[in-house]
């Protein structure tokens, strides 16, 4: 058989609602030929951006059983490693020549780094007569969400209101996984040596464990998920997003297993919570596309870029390592460091400590995160440091401060979660594990606060007065 079709996976590595991968088939299928997959990795771009071991673990571990299916259905995949985005047209395109490619495929990206390789690589192709389909972006309403007047939202609510109104409108069904194409063939042996280690016990690399954790979530947890979501030693959330972030999952495989439990429980799906949740994903996405400075470094508000950060070394080492004396912050940190991922609320917690309290550089804290979650994704990430930081669009006010302590006495109430990843503190009782009294630091060898929060608050709210007064 001749395949004269090629599907380029990026973060979008599954068979099953795969727009790329169903519309090739289907017109390789129609024209009595055949389709083959690549993956290309990067790792020095993929370094670049701060991109996670663990996330790469997960990526690798996701490629290969990808692989196994794809095998399966008699479609072969081939890895084209290069170093860098700049490297691929020229490695895309010989691959293309010397196999007779006729026409690639791949679902659009909307990163400016990514969009301006994609481009590179169209316009080379085009040079050799190589047609390109680029087929929706990978999220759940994939056209431009915009208000009446033809702009990009810059507030959430009003975003969401229009995002529900096309989603109701469009066709939902998850596109099906490509019929086999031939017979099997053998299980390739891929060698990928960037791989690395990734917590496989809390994230199996499979796409069966992935639907079916998605499914089992939607069954179970999603109908308390408001209720309980907030509370990081209850196993509410759902933790698929390292599955989201690499595309082992589709948008409209999460859409199809929360219509299903709506409709069993004679609710309206355009009230899940989740559902809202992942509406903020795609929110975050789309301003990337929009608004490109932001893959640039640089604040929502620019007027922030006036704001005098404060830059201490032993304090930033203190945040990273989960020894900043505030009991509720140190156990997200360590439970980022120890397993790839943290809790959302305490995400929230953890980066308005380190850009309201300890009045640190957003962006030094948005790219540690980045540097060691599994589920890191840019567009979420930034979104959520500039929303904590006050300098994002729709963010928190930036009178609004969170107190580390009070967050903790709220969500963390037992001190649970602490006594999980503070081991030293696991003795105290469920009163003073939230904030230590000297005399209990010194027996359980944990440090003094790094900072005076009352002080601290105000510090950092009069630098925002004097910036609106200027």
């Amino acid at each position: 058989m001749k395949i004269t079709h090629l599907v380029w996976l990026r973060n979008d590595l599954r068979c099953l609602d795969n727009p790329a991968l169903y519309f090739a088939s289907l017109e390789a299928n129609s024209a009595q030929e055949g389709v083959a997959v690549i993956v290309t990795p990067t790792p020095i771009q993929w370094a670049q951006h701060n991109e996670s071991d663990a996330k790469n673990g997960l990526r690798a571990g996701l490629i290969r059983n990808l692989a196994k299916t794809l095998a399966r259905l008699g479609i072969p995949l081939h890895i084209l490693e290069a170093n860098t985005f700049d490297q691929l047209p020229d490695t895309i395109a010989a691959f293309c020549l010397s196999n007779k490619i006729e026409h690639l495929w791949f679902n659009r990206d909307l990163p400016i780094h990514e969009q301006q390789r994609d481009q590179a690589l169209c316009e080379q192709l085009q040079q050799h007569q190589i047609n390109t389909h680029i087929q929706a972006t990978d999220i759940i309403v994939p056209q431009d969400v915009l208000s009446q007047q033809g702009t990009p939202f810059k507030v959430f609510t009003p975003f969401f209101n229009r995002w529900i109104t096309i989603l109701a409108q469009q066709d939902m069904t998850p596109f099906p996984a490509p019929n086999s194409q031939a017979e099997a063939l053998p299980e390739p042996n891929l060698d990928l040596t960037w791989e690395k280690p990734f917590r496989e016990d809390l994230w199996p690399a499979d796409h069966d464990t992935a639907k079916q954790k998605l499914w089992q979530f939607c069954h179970h947890k999603e109908r308390h998920y408001q209720e309980g979501r907030d509370y990081p030693i209850e196993p509410a959330t759902s933790t698929l997003s390292p599955y989201l972030a690499l595309g082992a999952l589709g948008p409209r495989q999460c859409l199809e297993a929360i219509f299903y439990t709506c409709s069993q429980e004679e609710k309206r799906w355009q009230d899940s919570i989740w559902l809202k949740e992942l509406a903020w994903r795609d929110f975050y996405r789309q301003l990337m596309g929009h608004f490109p400075f932001l893959c640039r470094n640089q604040p929502f508000k620019p007027e922030t870029n006036a704001l005098i950060w404060r830059h201490n070394a032993e304090e930033f080492q203190a945040w990273c390592e989960g020894r900043t004396g505030f009991p509720i912050v140190d156990a997200a940190m360590r439970q980022l460091n120890q397993t790839g991922w943290m809790h959302n609320r305490l995400r929230m917690v953890t980066a308005s400590f380190f850009s309201k309290l300890m009045f640190a550089d957003w962006r030094k804290g948005e790219a540690y995160f980045m540097s060691k979650l599994i589920d890191g994704e840019f567009a979420a990430n930034n979104g959520g440091w500039q929303w904590s930081a006050s300098t994002g669009c729709d963010a928190a006010p930036y009178f609004r401060v969170f107190n580390p302590t009070r967050q903790s006495q709220t969500y963390d109430k037992n001190g649970d979660f602490i006594r999980r990843f503070v081991p030293e503190l696991a003795k105290l009782d469920a009163k003073s594990i939230h904030s230590p009294k000297p005399e209990q630091r010194k027996q359980c060898h944990y440090p003094e606060p790094i900072i005076d929060y009352k002080p601290a608050r105000l510090a950092a709210i009069a630098a925002f007065d004097e910036l609106k007064r200027s």
